[in-house]
This record gives structure tokens, C-alpha cells and sequence, in this order.
């Protein structure tokens, strides 16, 4: 078997060996000892993992194909690198009376930890106890490579092994330290916080107790190829397949919908001869004119407001809002924030400004009052086409 090993024999290591296992991969479990796996990489770059791949080519026997991997030893041990530079065949023994499982297995001799005399690296059978259904133990310093169920009297002269159905493959990856893990195998836990492995198409990071898919380890959008899967936190945003942001609100992505901007407006035609602040116009709304808006996280919004004006060239008309939460008014109408106008005919007026401070997530109303400027003369103030609107800031 030409299985080539570094640090392990006493004597004979030589240039090759040591050149063809400097392949430093080594993702680490803690801060001495790494992962025992097989290093990723095919001809032509076809495959995620073809290192130790096997395939049955007789009744009994099957050839594992070349490879490179380590082997972590005890803490105190390090890890063993090995290559596989050639193909090489293993035979199984005839089956029992009962089915069994074998392992195919990488396994290091070392007599300094074993007591064995033997200083080398071979790919081996570990061969299970018939009628148990369970894989023998896996000893120190081994990596199992496949799984094979031998069934009951499987021989050369019975068959043999149907490896179609028999083998199940347990070779995992490595890579160096940085390096993105591809997933094939079992999903082991990571190293480190930071750690990137590929899950088969999507990006996960470890961030200290699982693997989370790349967008949500960054606070980004999930996009439609991840699929239809729950989020990873309260708050994490995705992209629906109609192209609508979705949030996931802990059970269930929703529609993610802003709020705003909000409008309001009426063209009917109204009028009064107040000189204080009404809310009312004559042949106006019934109702008057009001928009109800709620608080953006910001706590702030953009208001608009205006209508066609017209009272006299040298008497004001005044339109201003009223800001209630409820019952409660926050504030007032007032001169300063109003559109003004003085004119004879009706002509066009607006104003806009911010309101701060507001509480997030409250719902608030606006409502449009009148006036005209006081006055003997019994000039009233003209309204039309007033309206309002409400822009929330994020």
C-alpha cells in the first residue's frame, strides 16, 4: 500500500513523504488540536470531495481511490497528515450468519501511543460484530471513511456485497485555518466565531453556538434562492419570490409595509367670515377635513398642507392644522405654521413643515381650520381643493 505518512516512523521517512503531506490543512476544535477530515479538491474540479473516494470492484473487494487527509491524535499527540497516491484495494471477510458492519478506516500506528511496534499509516477494514446493527469502536488516531453493512453468508460465491446499497459515506472535509469549509458529511460545529463554511449553495457563519446563513450573520436580506425556510431572528428581512420584502416577525414572514406617505384632500368649495380658527367652512366638508397618520421609528414627519385662498388684497386668509393624539391636543393652530394668503381672487398656497418628537408606532390626526384675518367689512375667506398630507421620515 503506498499510503504516505509524515512524523510517524521512527526511521525511513523520506523527501517525498514529507513534501507530499505539507498540505497544511487544519481547521481547528479548539486551540490545540483540529478536525479529522479529508482535504477537498477533483480532477478538473467536478466534485466538492473526491479524496478516499471508494467503489466496489468485485464480489467482496472494493478500491479506494487516492486522497490526502489529517488526523488528530490526543491533545498532547498533534495531527497526523497522510496521501494516498495511489489507488489501492480492500477485501472484506466472508459474512456470518448474521448481517454486520464494517468501517473503512484510515488508521495511524504509533508505537509511542499504542504500543503496537509499528510506526505507519494504512487504509484498513475495521470489521463489526455480527447481529448488532452497530459499527465497531473507531480506536485513537483513526478516521472512518465509509460505512459498509455486510449482509448475512455474503461471500464471492453469493454475490457478494451489493455496494449500490451497502456503503454510506462518511468522509468529511478540512481546509486551512480562514479557509471556507465546504459541507459534505455531517454538519459538526465550528472552531470559532467567524468561521464560513459552504452549506451546499449557501454561506453560513459560526457565530458561536450555530451555523447562520450568511445574510442574517450580517443583518442582510435573505434572497429567493435560499428558499422557503424560517428566519434566524425577529427582524431579519428576506426577498419574496413577488419581489416584496417580507420580515420575520418570530412565527411567520410578513409583508414588510411603510407606512405613508398618507393624503387627504377635498374640492369642495367652502368659505367663512371667522376671525378664530375654525374647523368648519360654509357649503364646505360636513365634516371638515382631517388625516390620520401613525409615527414612523424616526418619530418624525414631513406635513403639507394648502388650498386655493382668496379674501381680499389687503385682508388675510389663514389655513393651519391641529395636531391631536386622541382626545388630547398636541397642538394648536397657529398663525406662524399657517398658509396665508391675501387676495382678491383665488390663488394657490401652501406650507410645509416638520413635526418631531412623536411617539413611534402612536396614531395622530391632523385637522384642517379656517380663519380670516378680523375685520368690519364682513370679507370672508375662501377655501378650495385643500388638502393635506403626511410624509414619514426614515
Amino acid at each position: 500500500m503506498n499510503l504516505r505518512s509524515s512524523w510517524v516512523a521512527e526511521t525511513g521517512q523520506t523527501r517525498e513523504d514529507t513534501r507530499l503531506n505539507q498540505i497544511g490543512a487544519t481547521t481547528p476544535v479548539n486551540p490545540v488540536q483540529v478536525r479529522s477530515g479529508i482535504l477537498p479538491g477533483s480532477y478538473e474540479g467536478l466534485y466538492r470531495l473526491s479524496g478516499f473516494w471508494t467503489e466496489g470492484t468485485a464480489a467482496m473487494s472494493v478500491t479506494v481511490h487516492e486522497g490526502r487527509a489529517v488526523i488528530q491524535g490526543d491533545i498532547s499527540q498533534g495531527v497526523y497528515p497522510v496521501a494516498l497516491t495511489t489507488p489501492t484495494v480492500l477485501t472484506f471477510a466472508p459474512g456470518t450468519d448474521q448481517p454486520r458492519i464494517d468501517l473503512i478506516v484510515i488508521k495511524i500506528y504509533d508505537s509511542l501511543y499504542d504500543g503496537q511496534l509499528r510506526q505507519d499509516a494504512k487504509v484498513e477494514i475495521l470489521q463489526g460484530a455480527p447481529g448488532t446493527g452497530q459499527r465497531p469502536a473507531v480506536p485513537a488516531r483513526c478516521l472512518p471513511l465509509y460505512e459498509v453493512a455486510v449482509p448475512a453468508n455474503a461471500s464471492a460465491g453469493t454475490g457478494g456485497i451489493p455496494w449500490n446499497t451497502s456503503m454510506t459515506d462518511l468522509r468529511t472535509p478540512v481546509v486551512a485555518i480562514g479557509g471556507i469549509l465546504p459541507v459534505e458529511g455531517p454538519v459538526l460545529p465550528g472552531g470559532y466565531p467567524g468561521q464560513y463554511q459552504d452549506a451546499g449553495g449557501a454561506l453560513q457563519r459560526w457565530d458561536g453556538g450555530a451555523w447562520v446563513s450568511y445574510p442574517a450573520a450580517l443583518g442582510g436580506i435573505v434572497p429567493t434562492s435560499v428558499g422557503n425556510v424560517p428566519g434566524s431572528y425577529v427582524g431579519q428581512y428576506r426577498d419574496s419570490e413577488g419581489g416584496l420584502l417580507q420580515r420575520w416577525d418570530g412565527a411567520a414572514w410578513k409583508p414588510v409595509i411603510h407606512p405613508g406617505p398618507y393624503f387627504t384632500d377635498s374640492s369642495d368649495y367652502g368659505d367663512t367670515a371667522s376671525s378664530t380658527y375654525t374647523h368648519l367652512l360654509n357649503q364646505g366638508p360636513a365634516k371638515g377635513l382631517s388625516l390620520t397618520f401613525t409615527a414612523p421609528s424616526s418619530r418624525n414627519v414631513i406635513v403639507t398642507f394648502g388650498a386655493r385662498m382668496r379674501a381680499r388684497a389687503d385682508l388675510y386668509s389663514y389655513m393651519a392644522l391641529k395636531l391631536t393624539q386622541g382626545t388630547t391636543s398636541i397642538q394648536e393652530p397657529n398663525d406662524e405654521w399657517a398658509a396665508v394668503c391675501a387676495s382678491d381672487n383665488l390663488i394657490s398656497a401652501s406650507s410645509t413643515r416638520r413635526l418631531s418628537g412623536l411617539t413611534a408606532g402612536a396614531s395622530y390626526t391632523l385637522t384642517a381650520y379656517f380663519r380670516v384675518v378680523s375685520n368690519t367689512a364682513g370679507v370672508k375667506a375662501a377655501f378650495d381643493n385643500t388638502f393635506i398630507r403626511v410624509d414619514p421620515q426614515f
